[in-house]
């Protein structure tokens, strides 16, 4: 059986050559909003988490489900596609802690859980 090919655009490598031989720019990141005390919100750090964490790992996250403050930014943990297949609740997902300095700028991530879309969690 042939393997299904990924219905998502991959993103091009930023040293890929565009036309004409020229790399391709980025375009510049927006700021994060700050609050008062100069560290990013909640909102502008899932927003850097998922960006961040994508352009690392060069797949989309699906979703952010967690996010928290810590002494010296923000953790969090975001699912990823690391496989799709059909039909896709058998797609292998993954979830990643990450963390984000005060600066909403991602310091590490760790994948912590591999398991399938369809995979609900039981009580224990």
């Amino acid at each position: 059986m042939a393997a299904a090919e990924s219905a998502r655009p991959r993103r091009a490598s930023s040293h890929a050559a565009g036309e004409g031989g020229v790399p391709e720019r980025k375009a510049p990141r927006r700021a994060a909003p700050r609050h008062r005390s100069g560290t990013p919100g909640a909102a502008a750090a899932m927003r850097a988490a998922a960006e961040q964490l994508a352009e690392l790992l060069g797949r989309f996250p699906e979703s952010v489900s967690s996010l928290k403050p810590v002494e010296d930014g923000w953790e969090a943990q975001v699912e990823v596609v690391e496989l799709e297949r059909i039909p896709d609740t058998t797609s292998v997902m993954a979830s990643y802690r990450v963390a984000l300095d005060e600066e909403g700028e991602l310091i590490s991530y760790e994948r912590t859980r591999r398991y399938s879309r369809g995979m609900i969690d039981r009580q224990t």
